[in-house]
C-alpha cells in the first residue's frame, strides 16, 4: 500500500496541532494556578538565541496550513505577522490552521504534489516540487517548532509527557 501525500502531511499536521492546542490549555492552566500572566510562558525561550514559546506555536501554524497556502500560491515566505502574547490569540492561530487543513481533500494534495513552489527569504530562493517542499522542508520545520514549544513548557516545570506531544495517533480499527 502506498501512502498518500494527504496522509503523510495533513493527518500528521492535524495530530500535532491538536497536541499543541492541548499544550496551550496546560500552559494557561499553569499560569492561572500560579497567578502568572500569559507572558510568563508565552515569552519564555529554551535558549537566548531561540524564539519564545509563542513564536514556536505560531510557526507550527505557519509550517502546516501556511505551507499548504504557500504551495497553492507557488511561493512560501517566512512568517512576519506580530507574535501573539496571550493564549487566546495562539489558540485562534491553531484553530485557523486546523480549519484550513480539515477542509483539504486528498485529491487536492495529489494535484499540489507536482506543483512548483519556491521558498523566498530575502534574496535566497529555493525551488521545490510541492511534495518535496512539504516533506523535506515544511514538515521538519513544523516538528522542530512543535518539539521546541513542548520542551519550553517542560523546562518550565509543567507536568507534561511524551503523550502530550504525540497526541492521538491514527490507529487501525
Amino acid at each position: 500500500m502506498s501512502v498518500s501525500l494527504h496522509s503523510a502531511t495533513i493527518r500528521s499536521y492535524l495530530q500535532i496541532l491538536a497536541s499543541i492546542d492541548g499544550l496551550l490549555d496546560k500552559a494557561e492552566a499553569h499560569c492561572r494556578e500560579n497567578g502568572l500572566q500569559d507572558k510568563a510562558l508565552t515569552e519564555v525561550r529554551l535558549a537566548q538565541d531561540m524564539w519564545p514559546f509563542a513564536k514556536q506555536v505560531q510557526q507550527c501554524a505557519h509550517h502546516s496550513a501556511g505551507a499548504i497556502e504557500g504551495v497553492r500560491a507557488g511561493v512560501f515566505r517566512p512568517h512576519t505577522d506580530p507574535v501573539p502574547t496571550d493564549f487566546a490569540a495562539l489558540r485562534a492561530e491553531i484553530a485557523r490552521a486546523t480549519a484550513l487543513l480539515d477542509a483539504i481533500e486528498p485529491e487536492e494534495m495529489e494535484r499540489l504534489a507536482g506543483q512548483n513552489v519556491r521558498f523566498e527569504f530575502g534574496t535566497r530562493i529555493m525551488p521545490f516540487l510541492g511534495s518535496d517542499f512539504l516533506l523535506s522542508f515544511s514538515m521538519p520545520n513544523f516538528y522542530f517548532h512543535a518539539s521546541v514549544a513542548y520542551a519550553i513548557l517542560r523546562a518550565q516545570g509543567l507536568a507534561i509527557g511524551k503523550s502530550n506531544f504525540i497526541g492521538q495517533p491514527v490507529i487501525s480499527a
